[in-house]
């Protein structure tokens, strides 16, 4: 079964039918792709052809224009085809989430032969993105960030420092914000461009999480030249960009993680038989909480709705169900968790160590209690 223009599934219920369908009929080769890789690279070429493989039976191409390679229809539709190959036992690729986080906004901002140059190529599963946010002294705090970026001719000139680029190793472009307004301009003066990540100037370094996994990289940018066609959106007009990938990163990848711990929940039932009912309850009724919230961001996002702040509340309770799900986990999986090898043990430690970092990536928990309080229950501010 493979989906062709004018021919995509028109609701929710003939998707999930129609792909379930399909998950059938290729049970053999989505095996082979899910199979763990030995490392990073193995890992990365599985997934992409993985994306390949749904790309060219053009499951993923559901909710995107067809001038970027997609095939019309609203956003929604692939966010049940993710849920399905998650509830199906397979997991989404990396590349996924970059999809739904980056691809909207380089869709909607990049000038329109740039666009209709590189999505394909990024839903096809041919290149890998980065996202060039945070810095040393700008995490959750983007209007501080210092990076600079200054034009010269056709091109600009990149100088600074970016951390916490995942995956960036095996990146081939990195979507990146820098300052182009004076020092002091905030949110107002931060430019967005297409990077290239084997441009000279780059010196990239892994850094090596707690779990062991080098899944995250610092980025030294020594006068690194962007051509100025590669901007995207306006001149110090980045903080839009910025805005739209992280309601993206909120709204269809909360709906891809909420389904993820869905899953990892029944794992933990089948192998914690004693785990007390009312902390399963506890448990579900975040992750459920999550799907809701997420479902109702992603509907919006389908209606090309301006949500503003509400994605906080997204972000806000996915920490707090991935948080409990896996302190559950080490609580009634103790000794699986923390002496055991194998698969199953590899996998809880992984996760639980993982976990940990949640209420601080794509957005602090304190931050986001702030954006909360402030912009959406219009609370006073202390004086």
């Amino acid at each position: 079964m493979t989906l062709m223009a004018g021919a995509v599934p028109g609701t929710l219920a003939e998707v999930r039918e129609q792909f379930g369908v399909w998950l059938h009929e290729n049970t053999e080769r989505l095996q082979e792709l899910c199979a763990p890789g030995k490392d990073v690279t193995a890992t990365f070429t599985a997934q992409g052809e993985l994306q390949r493989l749904l790309f060219e039976s053009g499951w993923i191409r559901l909710g995107w224009p067809e001038e970027v390679g997609g095939l019309g229809g609203e956003m929604i539709l692939r966010a049940v085809v993710v849920e399905e190959l998650c509830a199906a036992g397979y997991p989404p690729p990396f590349s996924f989430g970059t999809q739904e986080v980056l691809g909207p906004a380089v869709a909607r901002y990049a000038p329109r032969e740039l666009a209709l140059e590189l999505m394909p190529r990024l839903l096809r599963g041919e290149e890998y993105w980065c996202q060039g946010f945070s810095e040393p002294g700008a995490g959750s705090d983007l209007a501080s960030l210092q990076c600079r970026m200054v034009a010269d001719g056709d091109d600009w000139v990149l100088s600074g420092e970016k951390v916490w680029t995942s995956w960036a190793q095996v990146a081939d472009r990195c979507v990146l914000l820098a300052r182009t307004g004076a020092k002091d301009s905030g949110f107002r003066g931060i430019t967005a461009v297409m990077l290239d990540m084997d441009t000279p100037g780059i010196d990239l370094r892994p850094l090596t999480s707690m779990n062991g996994d080098a899944e995250f990289c610092s980025l030294y940018l020594d006068d690194v030249r962007v051509p100025r066609s590669r901007t995207l959106g306006e001149v110090d007009g980045g903080w839009a960009i910025a805005m739209t990938i992280l309601a993206s990163e909120r709204g269809a990848a909360a709906w891809q993680r909420q389904t993820w711990m869905r899953c990892r929940l029944q794992d933990l039932l089948r192998q914690a038989p004693g785990l007390p009912a009312s902390v399963a309850g506890e448990a579900f009724e975040l992750i459920h909480s999550l799907r809701l919230l997420s479902r109702r961001t992603v509907h919006a996002l389908s209606r090309g709705e301006d949500i503003g702040a509400t994605p906080s509340f997204d972000k806000l309770l996915m920490s707090t169900a991935e948080k409990f799900l896996f302190a559950t986990a080490l609580e009634y999986l103790g000794p699986t968790l923390l002496l055991e090898s194998g698969p199953d043990a590899d996998a809880w430690r992984n996760d639980y160590l993982y976990s940990r970092a949640s209420s601080i990536y794509g957005g602090a928990a304190e931050i986001q209690r702030d954006i909360i309080a402030g912009r959406i229950l219009r609370l006073p501010r202390e004086r």
